[in-house]
């Protein structure tokens, strides 16, 4: 290799490296515009509140309980 040929290798990375940061610079956003922001949670705290009275009595339906309808005994029913 020559001198020239090293100079121009040298020039040309150097001119390489300047234009892919213009370019950088250019198409992706800047600090201050990737700030992000995100939706504050409330804390879990240990308080508990009484639910509805309307819905949570002693005469509401209990979804838990098994219901039966008609008078079977059969432990297979399908």
């Amino acid at each position: 290799m020559k001198k020239k040929d090293v100079a121009l290798i040298i020039v040309v990375a150097v001119f390489a490296a300047i234009f892919s940061l213009l370019i950088s610079r250019v198409l992706f956003t800047s600090g201050e515009q990737r700030q992000l922001k995100a939706e504050i949670v409330q804390p879990i705290t240990t308080e508990f509140q009484q639910p509805d009275s309307t819905v949570f009595n002693e005469r509401a339906i209990n979804p838990t309980k098994l219901i039966r309808i008609g008078d079977t005994n059969n432990p297979k029913p399908f």
